[in-house]
């Protein structure tokens, strides 16, 4: 006799991957109004809870290692009490650069979801592959894209407001 095996919700998957992400994008506001560049990271452990939330924080703390996805899994260990993350999600806006893909492999994440690519400095897929890299000592599950859109949007919508402050004369 065969065994019911239910059909994958891909659909279902994907509408929780959107929600999480719409809340990493309101951290990445509210780090883009601190002045810092708006990307926002969420980790979530086992039973969907949220460990932590954070934005990027390089320009209120002067520190050049404070990504969001750093500042998130440090975090996430600190609550856990272990730094081996295999059972939680990091859900972040854009896809890690690579000082935060070493930190994720270093990490044992269980599953990465990132918003959109970049293109500069995506280490992830775009431009390195650090996850599936000879030198990785763990294989991360990763979902690109999700809301891939907006939060390119995002970026591209603070950094051209950015460039516009600078151009305009200030007022005395």
């Amino acid at each position: 006799m065969p065994y019911d095996i239910p059909p994958l919700d891909l659909e279902n998957e994907l509408d929780v991957h959107r929600r999480w992400m719409q809340r990493a994008m309101k951290l990445a506001e509210a780090a883009g109004d601190a002045g810092d560049v708006p990307v926002g990271a969420v980790v979530v452990g086992p039973g969907d809870v949220v460990l932590t939330e954070v934005g990027n924080r390089r320009e209120q703390d002067q520190d050049p290692t404070a990504h969001a996805e750093v500042l998130a899994l440090r975090a996430a260990a600190r609550q856990l009490g272990n730094w081996h993350l295999n059972d939680c999600t990091l859900y972040v806006t854009l896809e890690p650069c690579p000082m935060c893909a070493g930190a994720i492999i270093l990490s044992r994440l269980g599953l990465l979801v990132y918003g959109t690519p970049d293109p500069k400095a995506g280490a992830v897929r775009s431009v390195l592959n650090l996850p599936d890299g000879p030198a990785s000592n763990h294989r991360l599950a990763v979902v690109g894209g999700v809301l891939a859109e907006p939060c390119r949007q995002q970026l591209q919508g603070w950094f051209r407001r950015r460039r516009q402050q600078r151009r305009s004369p200030s007022t005395p």
